[in-house]
């Protein structure tokens, strides 16, 4: 494997300062709030710890000894409605990860894993101006919804969408 090739893996102890330092740089590129979104999760400082659990996965890509994103599935918080339902987490990439593709290869991966453990849909939040990732999320089959589900703690997040599993 040559330093350029490109990976998508579950995420590792080693990877924790690497993702937190992308995602924030993501969020601060896009001008994001630091208040009511990701990036006063303390989760991020955490990430192999936060995902190391069942019904859980995080996925880094990996090029060389850079991370250069990743994107993870969870349990949606304080949701008891009837079938089981996962949140898409964390997706973000740094801008030489950007139009390449991984984007698809990371929902695929994303979604495969969200089925395999039970869920039945899965939910994301997002924001108005991040067009490319809402284009992403329509391309594989996300619903924008009119209201948030669950209870994720990021009510600066104005974009709900859902999609079957």
């Amino acid at each position: 494997m040559g330093k350029d090739t490109i990976v998508i893996r579950e995420i590792e102890l080693k990877d924790d300062l690497k993702i937190a330092k992308a995602i924030r740089s993501v969020l601060i590129e896009f001008g994001v709030p630091k208040v009511g979104t990701a990036y006063e999760d303390s989760a991020l400082d955490c990430m192999y710890d936060t995902y190391d659990k069942a019904q859980k996965a995080y996925f880094v890509v990996v090029k060389g000894n850079d991370i250069l994103g990743g994107a993870g599935i969870s349990p949606l918080n304080n949701y008891n409605g009837q079938e089981p339902i996962c949140e898409l987490q964390k997706m973000y990439f740094m801008p030489e990860a950007r139009g390449r593709g991984i984007g698809s290869q990371m929902m695929q991966k994303c979604l495969e894993f969200a089925k395999n453990s039970g869920f039945a849909k899965c939910y994301l939040e997002t924001m108005p101006y991040m067009d490319d990732a809402r284009k992403l999320y329509r391309k594989v089959g996300f619903e924008t919804i009119d209201k948030p589900m669950g209870d994720t703690g990021h009510y600066s997040c104005s974009v709900w969408m859902l999609k079957d599993l």
